[in-house]
C-alpha cells in the first residue's frame, strides 16, 4: 500500500515562535530524518534551521549560513546534522559530490532550496513551507510528508 500525503497547516506570529517550534522538533530527529525547507527568500528558512540545530547540538558553536559554503556540518545529541543550502547549486551532479545523498541516510539533513534536488529529494522527507502571513512577522506554515515515521514526531511535536 502506498504512502500517503499528510499535511497540516498552522501560524507562527514571531520570529520568536518560529523558534520555538524548531527547538520542540529538534529531540524528535534522528539520523537518517531529512526535513525539506521551502520559501522565499526571508521567509524563515534559515532561521528555522539555525533555531533546530543551536537546540540539538552536543556544544554550543556559531551557526552561519551554508549559503556560499553549501554545506555545514555539526555534531548533535541525536547524530551529525547537515545544514544544506542548494539556491547556488549549478548542477544537479553536485548533490552527489557534496556527499548528501549518502547524509540522507547517514545523518540530520535540514536542506534549503530543495527543489534543486529534483528526483533525488527523499521521499521519506518532511516538508516544511513558510510563506508570508498577514503581519509582517507571521508566517504560514505547511507541513507535509508521507512516511509514517513523522506521524508520531507531529502530533507530539504540535501539542507541546
Amino acid at each position: 500500500m502506498p504512502d500517503v500525503l499528510r499535511k497540516v497547516h498552522f501560524m507562527t506570529r514571531s520570529p520568536e515562535e518560529t523558534a520555538a517550534m524548531a527547538r520542540r522538533l529538534a529531540p524528535c530527529l534522528h539520523e537518517g530524518d531529512v526535513i525539506l525547507l521551502t520559501g522565499e527568500v526571508g521567509a524563515g528558512k534559515t532561521h528555522f534551521a539555525r533555531s533546530l540545530i543551536a537546540a540539538s547540538l552536543v556544544s554550543p558553536e556559531d551557526i552561519p549560513s551554508p549559503t556560499f559554503t553549501l554545506v555545514q556540518t555539526y555534531a548533535g545529541q541525536n547524530g551529525e546534522i547537515w545544514h544544506v543550502d542548494l539556491y547556488r547549486l549549478t548542477d544537479i551532479s553536485e548533490i552527489e559530490e557534496l556527499g548528501l545523498l549518502q547524509a540522507f541516510t547517514e545523518a540530520i539533513c535540514l536542506v534549503e532550496w530543495p527543489d534543486r534536488l529534483g528526483t533525488l529529494a527523499p521521499e521519506h522527507a518532511l516538508s516544511i513551507a513558510f510563506d508570508a502571513g498577514e503581519e509582517p512577522e507571521a508566517r504560514a506554515v505547511t507541513l507535509d510528508w508521507c512516511a509514517p515515521r513523522w506521524d508520531r514526531a507531529i502530533e507530539g511535536w504540535r501539542h507541546d
